[in-house]
């Protein structure tokens, strides 16, 4: 019996193991679940209207519907911009007519009243202990004028403004002015010689606050005035501008009708276009009519009033001065201590007055104003020849005899005042006119523009989508 040996036999592979048995099915196998589609990214509302207008602007009736809107837009801006431009201006016309000018010239008639009832104190001071009645009352309406024209400043003016500091100023001072005046006439009617002492400081107190403040209201209502004039002549640029763009828009669209469609005229865009023709031609006729009135009224009128004016405050201010020098009779001297203090000053406002109505001269352009002043040339020649005949007599010595020669009637200085006055006046009076005329017509040409501008608009823009709309209708 045969043994393998001990070092062991050859042995085979191991026997392949059968798979463990699958269990049996007990029903059919479920198939995965189907996942649900993604929702829809939500677009935008302005991502919608890109496309609505890219889809618009791809086909004839979309660019046609798009450019009709535009020239639309186009001329309803063009017609808006103009009549508030326009509004703007006629705003300031008519506050250099109604507003700015009336109180530039009350201004300088609270000017002329105050310097006039300083001139008629020192006269009826002069007079003697009984005042004459004229000038008296020439005194009270002078002072009753300048509290009346405050008023009326006061309310037409706030009282933060330099205006309105120096109406506050002007209300302060003046009855204090007045209640110097008053103690000079008591004392000079008990012969008093305190009562020349009180017209001096009272002068002094019209020199040095009243005028002054006057001055300043004269000043900052004149600059206001000033500001609406260059306020009215500024040229509506925006609204030139749009109406360039509108044509331009409305020229464009007929040229690329009549090319695509070898039409001439569109009726309703051709409207559109009268109209925005006939909004620029009145737009710039309009402002061109209004900005040479107004030119006119600053240069003929109102640069002639302030000459005037000037003038004439220089004739009150001389006045006074002379009158006050036989007041004083050389108590108050320039600072050197050589010369008369009144007496120096009327020499320089008699040379202001001169120079005066040599540029109101200039400035006159008719007759009518030019007549007044040259007869006030002559008659301050007259004035300050017989200014130096009283001086004369005073330094010789003889007062009364220059006191009738300054305060008495024919052929005294005060005569050749009042006549100088008077044709101040006249010459005023004349230029005021001219003013007046002048700037109504510039608010007049400007009258109607923004309403008109405004329906011409929108007619315009009424017909230019009524022509565009005809169009489309043929591609439906």
């Amino acid at each position: 019996m045969v043994h393998p040996p001990n070092g062991g036999t050859a042995q085979g592979p191991p026997p392949a193991q059968a798979p463990p048995p699958v269990p049996p099915a007990r029903g059919p196998v479920p198939a995965p679940p189907a996942q649900a589609p993604a929702a829809p990214v939500p677009r935008s509302a302005r991502a919608g209207s890109r496309d609505r207008l890219r889809a618009a602007a791809t086909t004839e009736p979309g660019r046609l519907w798009l450019m009709g809107t535009l020239v639309a837009v186009l001329v309803v801006a063009f017609g808006a911009v103009t009549a508030f431009e326009i509004s703007d201006r006629a705003a300031s016309a008519d506050d250099v007519v109604s507003r700015s000018q009336p109180l530039s010239a009350d201004a300088a008639n609270i000017y002329r009243s105050l310097a006039d009832a300083d001139t008629a104190a020192a006269s009826g001071f002069l007079a003697g202990s009984q005042e004459p009645a004229d000038v008296h009352d020439r005194y009270d309406t002078d002072i009753a004028t300048a509290s009346r024209l405050l008023v009326k400043a006061a309310s037409h003016t706030g009282s933060s403004s330099e205006s309105g500091r120096q109406i506050a100023q002007l209300n302060e001072q003046l009855p204090r002015y007045t209640g110097l005046v008053e103690r000079a006439r008591a004392n000079n009617r008990q012969g008093l010689p305190l009562g020349g002492a009180y017209l001096r400081y009272a002068n002094q107190q019209m020199s040095t606050l009243l005028l002054p403040a006057a001055e300043k209201l004269y000043e900052a209502e004149t600059g206001k005035l000033y500001d609406d004039y260059d306020s009215a002549a500024l040229w509506p640029y925006f609204g030139t501008a749009a109406g360039i763009l509108a044509l331009a828009g409305l020229l464009y669209v007929q040229r690329r009708d009549y090319l695509r469609t070898n039409r001439v005229f569109n009726q309703g865009l051709l409207a559109a276009s009268a109209a925005s023709v006939v909004v620029m031609l009145w737009l710039v006729a309009g402002h061109l009519v209004a900005g040479a009135d107004l030119h006119t009224s600053r240069t003929s009128g109102q640069e002639s009033l302030k000459v005037l004016n000037d003038a004439r405050i220089s004739s009150l201010k001389a006045r006074s001065n002379e009158n006050l020098t036989l007041v004083s009779r050389g108590s108050v001297l320039t600072k050197d201590g050589k010369h008369d203090q009144y007496e120096f000053d009327y020499t320089k406002d008699m040379a202001a007055l001169v120079s005066g109505l040599d540029k109101a001269k200039a400035l006159a352009d008719d007759s009518a104003g030019g007549s007044p002043v040259a007869a006030a040339v002559k008659d301050v020649a007259t004035w300050k020849d017989r200014h130096a005949a009283a001086r004369r007599t005073d330094d010789s010595g003889d007062y009364d005899d220059a006191l009738k020669q300054v305060i008495g009637g024919t052929g005294s200085t005060g005569q050749s005042f009042d006549q100088v006055d008077s044709e101040l006046d006249r010459a005023i009076g004349h230029e005021q006119t001219e003013f007046t005329r002048a700037a109504t017509d510039g608010r007049g040409a400007l009258a109607g523009l923004p309403v008109g501008a405004a329906v011409l608009a929108v007619l315009g823009a009424a017909a230019a989508g009524l022509g565009i709309s005809r169009r489309l209708s043929e591609y439906r």
